[in-house]
């Protein structure tokens, strides 16, 4: 059996995020682009990160830190970014650990669509906890 997904959706990873990383299928709705880029930063997949990110506010260097370990994503609420939407907020906490601490990272997302695919535009840190 495969693996669940680790963006935390309960579905195998093979049937979730892996399709979107793989550029087999487009996520349709900001949540799962928010859900797959989640899983891109837990298993390293840089080039997915940087696709799914809008042009104007992506940054030059997306280097993971090797020290840190995505370790749980929890959905808080989603705002628009339904199939049919242009612009969609996905709020969430994203919990990491560093150098064996736990973390987490609570933020409210922007998605837009851009040239017809969801893209993450920007962010709100909400906070981030020790």
């Amino acid at each position: 059996m495969p693996e669940p997904c680790p963006c935390g959706s309960g579905r195998p990873y093979p049937e979730c995020c892996q399709p979107h990383i793989e550029g087999a299928a487009r996520p349709r709705t900001a949540e799962e682009l928010m859900r797959s880029r989640y899983t891109a930063y837990a298993t390293h997949a840089i080039a997915y990160l940087s696709h799914s990110w809008h042009p104007d506010t992506r940054p030059s260097d997306l280097t993971p830190d090797r020290d840190l370990k995505w370790i749980g994503l929890k959905i808080l609420s989603t705002e628009a970014g339904g199939p049919d939407d242009e612009t969609g907020w996905v709020a969430f906490v994203a919990r990491y650990k560093i150098g064996g601490r736990a973390h987490r990272l609570r933020e409210r997302s922007r998605f837009v669509r851009h040239e017809g695919r969801w893209v993450y535009l920007d962010g709100e840190i909400e906070e981030r906890h020790r």
